[in-house]
């Protein structure tokens, strides 16, 4: 069908040459070429990340057409666009990303993208909306550095936020049990619940971290402790870290003082502390970028990938 509309636009175009020849002087001969890598930047944020901007230019993109406060109803139109301009075989190098701090929004968009595919007529698209899925995969890379994750007993502190949340599924993947904490268990229940359907079984259990002694409880006999709360808030105190007997790898994920586990440095990096493996969120960020340009890159691969969580996880497995 491709070949046949082809075909028909050339005779049209023929004929036209005919009826209206161009003088030989403005007559230029372009030689074939292959299609530039274009990445769409889809953000819900009234101006599309530039971090994201410049991360997708490191990534080897040849053009990045950049559309910020974009609603979940324009989605389709924006789609469209991409995949109408290019024959399947080329759109391996047409791409979507789907960024934005709203990562709720983000997933919303994701599933609104894939909606809109006819078809071959497709590209391939990443979500990593906030950060959430990059940051996620390393953060679980990290401490699959150290321990058997098969073998782990892992509490993830601020468990109910995007992060948090994606950490804790990963972790599940990789057959660890996990404990999700929140200061309100009945939220923690209710996105292990969502998280358990999603891996299969029953992993991840709800726990509640509200003050010092509920945090004891829920990090006693765990190997590993991953903070991925809100900025500036102190979930793990020091003596408690310390008082964690099985603890062998603490990841802080806040960036913004006070850490969001004390004694653990924003720019630590598989540093020994108190007889365990300490990371702080600028240690885990090197492994982070090195995911995000990957996943930007591997996006050009083929035109049928949808790279989420587990999907950038394992993009970055192979990096490590």
């Amino acid at each position: 069908m491709n070949n046949l509309k082809f075909s028909i636009l050339n005779f049209q175009f023929q004929i036209f040459r005919s009826l209206f020849p161009l003088p030989a002087s403005r007559v230029t001969l372009c030689p074939m070429s292959s299609p530039r890598k274009i990445l769409i930047q889809m953000d819900s944020d009234p101006h599309a990340s530039v971090f994201d901007r410049v991360v997708a230019i490191d990534s080897g993109v040849d053009e990045l057409f950049s559309c910020g406060n974009v609603a979940l109803e324009e989605v389709q139109a924006l789609v469209h666009g991409a995949i109408f301009t290019r024959g399947p075989k080329d759109l391996r190098n047409t791409a979507i990303f789907v960024g934005g701090s709203d990562v709720a929004k983000g997933e919303a968009m994701l599933q609104r993208v894939v909606k809109s595919f006819l078809g071959p007529l497709r590209c391939s698209v990443m979500l990593d909306a906030n950060g959430a899925n990059t940051t996620a995969a390393a953060a679980v890379l990290r401490a699959g550095k150290h321990l058997e994750l098969a073998n782990t007993t892992a509490l993830v502190l601020g468990g109910t936020g995007p992060v948090g949340q994606r950490v804790a599924r990963l972790l599940a993947r990789q057959g660890a049990t996990v404990r999700l904490g929140s200061r309100s268990v009945e939220k923690a229940a209710g996105a292990v619940a969502q998280i358990n359907q999603t891996v299969g079984g029953q992993r991840v259990s709800a726990v509640a971290t509200g003050d010092d002694a509920q945090v004891a409880g829920a990090v006693a006999g765990c190997q590993v402790v991953i903070a991925a709360g809100a900025a500036g808030v102190r979930l793990l105190s020091a003596s408690v870290r310390k008082s964690a007997a099985a603890l062998k790898v603490a990841i802080d994920l806040n960036a913004v003082p006070p850490l969001g586990i004390e004694g653990v440095d924003v720019f630590d990096k598989e540093k020994p502390v108190d007889g365990i493996i300490v990371y702080g969120a600028i240690g885990v960020g090197g492994t982070k970028m090195k995911i995000h340009k990957a996943a930007v890159a591997a996006l050009f691969e083929s035109n049928d990938q949808v790279l989420d969580a587990e999907a950038i996880y394992e993009i970055g497995r192979k990096l490590t």
